[in-house]
């Protein structure tokens, strides 16, 4: 995430800001230029010749994303590929709607800073991307992907049922971020892993096709093998195969987009942003020469605070060998 500026006072603002605290500006982010404008009083501002307003659902999924004008209320890039969300009357469940749309948003411009091809529903209606934000209070949500459509539980906006199901489930980390991560991971797998990378994606994760339901019951039955900790991210990735690439998807986005800000804030090399990585494995070796170093500072300013660590997770040889192979899918050398 990068350092954003107030175009009218030059006041700091952070991503989600639709209103700058210091002049009163009102704001928006236009994913096209991945900057944030200030707008007129009717809510709008022109940017390279087109006129752009803010986002219909600025109001009921706290977006502060600009959308073409059209002289007809318009969605945004983000707010585009939610297929689904709760009515307007359940109250509870549409806050818990804005803190997921927050979130998504700042998957859906990690996503498009790493050049990664995103095809809604409209363009491909059965495989295409799309979001369905559910609240567990009004039926059974089960958060996963199928064909490219990511569901997600609302009640994983809630800090007390996060943090419950998270001790439950003995994990290091849980959060609203963390499972839009892990289930765009699997959407592209579909996308990103065909018949010319499938042999590696085999031998460094398996068989995807191995059957899913039988695993699932396995590891919620025995739980992870003995060892797991040194070819596995997270207890979680030993389960399946495709869990194993999604959770090595979603580090290598923890890892890009945590580097990224903390260039931005001169934390890390310039070099280290997602506008400046390096293809193949160079560029990979990079990376995780900057991280290294980072995530431990990190680590050790969140206990300076007496927080738990903020990156607890370790990467032996085997588990950065599939994070590799994550960023040659993502950044290839040719």
């Amino acid at each position: 995430m990068r350092d954003f500026l107030c175009r009218t006072c030059g006041q700091r603002l952070s991503f989600e800001n639709s209103l700058c605290l210091h002049c009163g500006s009102s704001l928006g982010f236009w994913l096209a230029t991945r900057t944030i404008y200030c707008l007129d009083d009717t809510g709008r501002t022109e940017i390279d010749g087109q006129l752009v307003e803010r986002c219909m659902n600025s109001a009921v999924a706290q977006c502060n994303w600009l959308t073409p004008w059209t002289g007809v209320p318009g969605l945004c890039e983000s707010c585009v590929l939610t297929r689904t969300r709760p009515a307007d009357t359940d109250g509870n469940a549409m806050a818990e709607f804005g803190r997921a749309e927050t979130a998504k948003r700042r998957l859906i411009l990690e996503l498009d800073e790493l050049g990664l091809e995103r095809r809604g529903r409209d363009e491909d209606p059965h495989t295409g991307l799309a979001f369905d934000l559910l609240s567990s209070s009004q039926q059974s949500v089960v958060t996963g992907h199928a064909s490219g459509i990511i569901t997600l539980d609302l009640a994983e906006g809630d800090d007390l049922h996060r943090e419950r199901v998270r001790v439950e489930l003995d994990e290091p980390y849980r959060t609203l971020l963390g499972h839009f991560r892990h289930e765009i991971g699997h959407y592209y797998q579909m996308v990103l892993v065909d018949d010319a990378a499938r042999p590696r994606y085999v031998e460094l994760f398996g068989d995807p096709d191995a059957d899913y339901q039988a695993a699932l019951d396995r590891h919620y039955a025995q739980g992870a093998p003995d060892g797991w900790q040194k070819t596995f991210v997270s207890s979680y990735a030993t389960m399946h195969p495709a869990e194993d690439f999604a959770e090595t998807f979603a580090h290598y986005l923890h890892i890009k987009d945590t580097l990224d800000t903390a260039a931005a804030f001169a934390m890390a090399p310039a070099g280290s942003t997602l506008e400046a990585s390096l293809p193949g494995d160079v560029g990979f070796d990079q990376l995780i020469d900057w991280w290294l170093p980072l995530s431990w500072a990190l680590n050790q300013i969140n206990r300076s605070m007496g927080h738990p660590d903020l990156y607890p997770f370790v990467l032996p040889g085997p588990v950065l060998e599939k994070m590799r192979f994550v960023h040659n899918l993502v950044l290839p050398a040719t």
